[in-house]
């Protein structure tokens, strides 16, 4: 019911966090680190996560569903750059038409962890602990949980320069991502099966595909993989750009081969996708490796011309698969209006894409596709559009309704 002014500085100080690192490490010790303003940080450093009530009323339009998704995943992403404390665990935003979602930090955990967290939150707070009529929650409020105080600060004009300067940063980067987040319906990991092939692969090959549609090339892919068969384990790297998935592409793309010729093609690369997905889980990938080897290079004071070179090369395609339904919480067939679209992240090079997907159900894959508007090679929406039709030319191989695969 506060209905003052932000203090000066307050209003944008969150944007320290989505600038540049420097800048910001250099004012939070200047004047971030004595009196009122430590202790007021101190409340924000220590908090569990943060909390956005976000004054925004994002809508999911029937009769124009892309762009209310668009908006919406953009808004999570990144908000109004101000609005949002990046530095946090995550930011859980309240909308002021009671839509949620999250903003998630990466360094502290995996998109998995995130995924079971919201999920489980999602659940109990529908299925166990529910609403009254009058849209309020069922039980008695706590006695004893102290009241809102406001946090004080004593931001200095020079400070407040850095922080705008922090703002225009952050929104310069936001503006220039592109993003689209569709659900793809025409079928869904039980006809994959069907295949007797693994939905990953399936789909990590169909993105090689509309990439190499999209650009004319291939590229340097990156799929993440969890390595949680081991204590403290997080991710490791499948490079899906196989040899194997190039020349199914090329001999599919080419159309000089037959389809029972493109068909033992795709099955070869994907029996080599799900190989190397299973060295990758079981810590016999590469990738760490080498960085593990770089850092080690870096404290020994030697110069290593070939990890300065693998280890700089872009991942133009930059793809990861969010599980759901990790615990068994709802059921989906019965309450799908339940499921989350999931997540995603931005384009981690400049001519590239970042790709995320989730497989719900047995009849839906939701894909969030991201890059940079400033690049002249790639685009959010046509990339989608060559997913979605290298999907179906994958699955026409098949021939499911003659039941010949």
């Amino acid at each position: 019911d506060d209905t003052s002014l932000p203090q000066p500085g307050e209003k944008y100080l969150a944007a320290l966090t989505a600038g540049k690192r420097i800048p910001w490490a250099k004012v939070r010790k200047s004047y971030f680190s004595t009196g009122k303003n430590k202790s007021s940080m101190d409340s924000v450093e220590k908090a569990a996560f943060f909390v956005t009530l976000d004054e925004d009323k994002p809508e999911l339009f029937v009769d124009n569903q892309v762009k209310s998704l668009d908006q919406y995943a953009k808004s999570l992403l990144h908000g109004k750059c101000y609005d949002r404390w990046f530095d946090k665990s995550f930011t859980f935003i309240v909308f002021a038409n009671g839509k949620v979602g999250l903003n998630a930090e990466h360094s502290w955990a995996d998109a998995p962890i995130i995924g079971h967290l919201w999920e489980y939150a999602l659940a109990t707070d529908s299925f166990q602990l529910g609403y009254k009529e009058d849209g309020n929650c069922k039980g008695d409020p706590a006695p004893n949980v102290p009241l809102p105080q406001r946090l004080q600060w004593d931001i200095p004009k020079e400070c407040q320069e850095v922080i705008m300067s922090s703002l225009k940063v952050a929104q310069t980067l936001a503006d220039d991502v592109d993003f689209y987040a569709f659900p793809f319906t025409r079928f869904g990991k039980g006809v994959i099966k069907k295949c007797r092939t693994s939905p990953d692969a399936f789909i990590q090959i169909a993105l090689q595909l509309a990439n190499y549609r999209d650009k004319g090339t291939f590229c340097l892919t990156y799929e993440s993989s969890m390595t949680r068969l081991f204590r403290e384990g997080r991710t490791e790297t499948v490079r899906s750009c196989t040899v194997e998935t190039c020349n199914f592409v090329t001999a599919l793309d080419g159309k000089k081969h037959s389809n029972e010729e493109c068909l033992n093609l795709f099955r070869i690369a994907a029996k080599n996708h799900q190989h190397i997905s299973r060295l990758a889980m079981s810590g016999c990938g590469i990738d760490r490796h080498l960085f593990c080897l770089y850092v080690v290079s870096k404290y020994l004071g030697v110069n290593s011309p070939f990890l300065q070179e693998v280890l700089s090369e872009p991942w133009c395609l930059s793809t990861s698969q969010t599980p759901i339904q990790q615990i068994e919480l709802f059921d989906l067939v019965n309450h799908p209006e339940y499921v989350s679209i999931g997540g995603g992240f931005g384009p981690v090079a400049d001519d590239g894409y970042g790709v995320s997907y989730i497989i719900v159900g047995d009849h839906l894959i939701n894909f969030h596709i991201s890059c940079k508007v400033s690049s002249p090679l790639t685009d959010a929406h046509r990339f989608g559009e060559n997913i979605s039709r290298a999907m179906l030319d994958i699955i026409t191989l098949f021939n499911l309704d003659g039941k010949k695969a």
